[in-house]
């Protein structure tokens, strides 16, 4: 008897122990969270700069997420890949991240919709057209996310779309930029002090209206302002030196005021026109002559590592451009034809510009890299593959695109016109240096400086990618649309023959980006995901063989199990 209640009170001991255990397991759970990455890519770990950032976090942050409603399956997929990597953020400081999805037709507290004022903000509506019960229907869609922190605002673009057609690899790209994009956003929002651009002025650069859109892009986030280098040394408190399409020489004092704001670890970005070459000046005649402007960076250029060659880069992957193609001198007939001196540029091998579209340019000239101890040079907007080069001075006449071209001369691939340099940097006026010269420094407050601290720099050979087009009456349009076919894309509402979307803005905000941010935020946009797509063709040869497999084989596998059992059962009980 004594026997028996130890039994039962030795198997209820168990039971209470088991119990007790569950409870722990479930209250440890609730407390502390963890997960394993088993993908090969690791699309679910986070890098050390964005666990630290958002630990660091010391007010609420919200994140508006405007992917709500009935999208196509790709966006759908985009909506839920957004949610998990917020609720990543929030596993890391989950009282300080919140975030909810919204939809941009939804009423905000004063009544205005979404929509207006996401538009308002600088983002970019997509049209889709999305399939239901009762036929097609046009939806309007934010693929966008607000970010709001201490009463500041910025947006994060969740699907930048490179080539302007929506596609799974469009998406897929999306997801693996999602991090970059949002902790690039978190790091500028957060930051107590903006970065400064000196914006060079005073060797004939545009200052006009011109410069419109290149400023309104950057002042949202950037402290912006020209600076006339000729009058002083570049300020102490700027970030970046840019130089967009000066026209006028640079003198010796002004050479050595950018050799020692990069000596001193500022950061260069130079848009450089090498040629005199106009499309205004074919407005006055149908031909023109390209040559050489003479500004006097070549030796200063040489000496960081690269060339800005005098020459023309033409390619059959190109812009449009109106032209006389019959009619009467009172009444001419005009058509669009491509024109091969304004190449429509592609991204370089370079991680800077993952994702990048298509890039409009002008009268663009090829760079040649340098060997440079120590410099490491990426290219970062090439040409197609169905390019080539021409060398100045070189006759460029309207009538060369009555024919079309001969393929045979387009046959260079990736031609360089854009170059990111990294690294130490030698100063041009090391060892040549005048006394002269140490003493202008000196009474601006200035020691010179042979050698720059690890550094960065990026030279791009076209001044025309920055800037925007003027309408008659319209105003400023935005940088890289073609003001030719500009209406004709507005009333189509939709990429057509006449226009390609250019990704000019987001290569200018790019390159700004990995000029300032934390290299660690930078490398974030290195991540890939692998696009695993079934082969479709095998599916439909297999199909009847894996439905067997994982239909009917379980079914069976678990009437035969049964079978056994039921055998064995009846084999032991039998004795």
């Amino acid at each position: 008897m004594k026997g028996a209640i130890n039994k039962v009170f030795a198997s209820k001991f168990w039971w209470l122990l088991l119990l007790a255990g569950l409870f722990v397991i479930n209250f440890l759970a609730s407390q502390f969270h963890a997960r394993f990455d088993l993908t090969k890519e690791k699309r679910y770990t986070l890098s050390k700069a964005t666990r630290n950032l958002v630990k660091g976090l010391e007010d609420d942050v919200q994140i508006d997420v405007f992917l709500k409603g009935e999208f196509p399956s790709g966006f759908r997929k985009l909506a839920n890949t957004t949610k998990e990597f917020l609720g990543l953020l929030k596993d890391i400081n989950g009282s300080k991240v919140h975030y909810r999805f919204i939809s941009p037709l939804d009423e905000m507290p004063d009544g205005k919709q979404w929509g207006d004022t996401l538009v308002k903000l600088g983002a970019v509506p997509i049209n889709l057209t999305v399939q239901k019960k009762a036929g097609e229907s046009s939806n309007i869609i934010f693929p966008v996310a607000l970010v709001t922190y201490n009463n500041r605002q910025s947006l994060v673009n969740l699907y930048p779309g490179a080539s302007g057609r929506i596609s799974q690899e469009e998406i897929n790209s999306a997801e693996a930029l999602m991090e970059y994009q949002f902790v690039k956003t978190l790091d500028k929002i957060t930051a107590e002090k903006r970065p400064a651009i000196a914006y060079a002025v005073g060797n004939g650069e545009p200052a006009n209206e011109r410069v419109y859109d290149l400023e309104q892009t950057l002042i949202k986030e950037y402290q912006f302002g020209p600076f006339d280098i000729s009058k002083g040394a570049v300020p102490a408190k700027a970030d970046v030196l840019m130089i967009v399409k000066p026209t006028a020489q640079f003198t010796e004092d002004e050479r050595l005021k950018i050799d020692q704001f990069v000596m001193r670890g500022g950061k260069l970005l130079c848009f450089i026109d090498n040629l005199i070459a106009e499309q205004d000046s074919l407005a006055i005649k149908p031909e023109t002559i390209a040559y050489d402007r003479n500004l006097n960076l070549t030796d200063l250029f040489f000496k960081y590592g690269l060339r800005i060659n005098p020459d023309l880069v033409m390619d059959l992957q190109c812009d449009l451009i109106p032209m006389v193609v019959g009619g009467t001198m009172e009444n001419p007939q005009f058509e669009f034809m491509h024109w091969n001196y304004h190449p429509i540029l592609t991204a370089g091998n370079s991680s800077m510009n993952k994702g990048l579209g298509y890039v409009s340019s002008r009268f663009v000239n090829s760079i040649d890299t340098i060997a440079s101890k120590g410099i490491k040079k990426t290219p970062l907007l090439v040409s197609s593959p169905n390019s080539r080069i021409i060398s100045t001075p070189a006759l460029i006449s309207l009538n060369e695109n009555r024919n079309a071209p001969e393929d045979e001369k387009f046959r260079q691939n990736a031609i360089p016109v854009a170059m990111l340099l990294e690294g130490k940097f030698t100063s041009l006026f090391r060892n040549r240096i005048m006394k002269a010269q140490l003493d202008s420094l000196a009474a601006q407050g200035i020691s010179f400086k042979d050698e720059s601290p690890d550094n960065k720099m990026i030279v791009v050979a076209d001044g025309d990618i920055v800037l925007n087009d003027v309408l008659p009456n319209q105003g400023p349009i935005p940088m890289g649309f073609n003001k030719y076919t500009y209406s004709e894309y507005l009333n189509q509402g939709e990429n057509g023959k006449y226009f390609l979307p250019t990704a000019n803005r987001d290569f200018l905000l790019n390159c700004v980006e990995y000029l300032v941010n934390n290299p660690a935020i930078s490398e974030t946009r290195n991540k890939d995901i692998v696009l695993r797509l079934l082969d479709s063709k095998k599916v439909e040869a297999q199909k009847s063989t894996w439905q067997m497999i994982n239909i009917a084989l379980p079914v069976m596998l678990v009437i035969l199990f049964g079978w056994l059992y039921q055998q064995l059962r009846k084999r032991k009980y039998a004795a």
